[in-house]
């Protein structure tokens, strides 16, 4: 386990000069283009209190978790380069200190979007040693990432951050949606946010070509159910804030999935004959459309069945 203790407020000033700046506005600009011109000027970002001093904001992309106090503040995911300043914007009314770090909970590009914008400001990103591999060889096809958004602190396995009185674990869950994902535990505030392994807006979601696995998400669930107490706050990557048994049961969920396509799989049925099949029928209005969880559990489920 690596420990990192953060007591000074000098650190990182630049993140307060860097809003508003003509390379800021370029790289979003930039990014914007290579996102097929998405339209974010209409996207609001709404802030939430989760406990004490642990916040989330909500636009558009994954959850930003925000850790505020005298020392500093601590994000968590950035989501799309465009948003930058409206983040930036969003943090500055929660707090005037420094952003000190900026903890990546995985590999895809609506959770690391903002990572150049950040790290050009000074900021020091964290993540998993399978994130920073990734980006810095492209994902998904795509170029490799630039310097500045690259993570300059990894960790193979936990490690520890204190800042703000609280301590903060940021630990590697199984390969579940990617192989890089990660949980922030917040000790004091008794908070967790977990990621894309977690969500309350639809299906599960695993990422196979980015090391993701079926097997792998439950077992993801099952620690956060673990590491959980009766009343902590779970932040999951989109959503809103759940409970242990908010977990509990999309762990049961994911498991229930998993039986149903290994039973359609070992039929031999095609991937077209699975979608054919409905598989989800009864679980799509609660869950909304199967459309990117039927070839993705379809492609984790046969090879972990290999």
């Amino acid at each position: 386990m690596r420990e990192v203790l953060i007591r000074g407020r000098g650190m990182l000033q630049s993140s307060k000069l860097a809003f508003g700046s003509l390379p800021f506005a370029l790289l979003a600009l930039g990014s914007a283009f290579a996102q097929g011109q998405q339209d974010f000027s209409a996207v609001e970002i709404k802030t939430h209190r989760v406990s004490g001093n642990v916040y989330y904001l909500e636009g558009q992309g994954g959850n930003v978790g925000v850790l505020v106090g005298d020392d500093g503040v601590l994000m968590i995911d950035d989501q799309f380069a465009p948003l930058s300043e409206k983040l930036l914007a969003a943090i500055r009314a929660l707090s005037d200190r420094p952003i000190r770090l900026l903890v990546n909970t995985h590999v895809h590009g609506d959770h690391t979007g903002g990572n150049e914008n950040f790290g050009k400001m000074g900021i020091d990103i964290v993540a998993h040693d399978n994130v920073r591999a990734r980006l810095a060889r492209g994902v998904n096809s795509g170029p490799p990432s630039p310097a500045a958004a690259l993570p300059i602190v990894t960790y193979g396995d936990k490690m520890s951050v204190h800042l703000n009185g609280e301590t903060i674990n940021i630990g590697k869950l199984p390969p579940a949606h990617t192989d890089g994902d990660s949980y922030i535990q917040f000790v004091k505030a008794d908070v967790i946010h977990a990621g894309d392994v977690f969500r309350t807006v639809g299906y599960p979601g695993v990422d196979f070509n980015n090391g993701g696995s079926v097997r792998g998400t439950i077992e993801a669930l099952q620690a956060l159910v673990d590491m959980a107490g009766p009343n902590t706050k779970i932040l999951p990557g989109h959503g809103v804030v759940s409970t242990r048994e908010d977990v509990a049961a999309f762990r049961d969920l994911t498991i229930e999935l998993e039986k149903r396509f290994t039973d359609l799989i070992r039929q031999g049925m095609t991937l077209e004959q699975v979608v054919a099949a409905k598989p989800t029928a009864d679980l799509d209005a609660k869950y909304g459309s199967p459309e990117r969880l039927i070839p993705a559990f379809y492609s984790a489920v046969k090879a972990e069945l290999q």
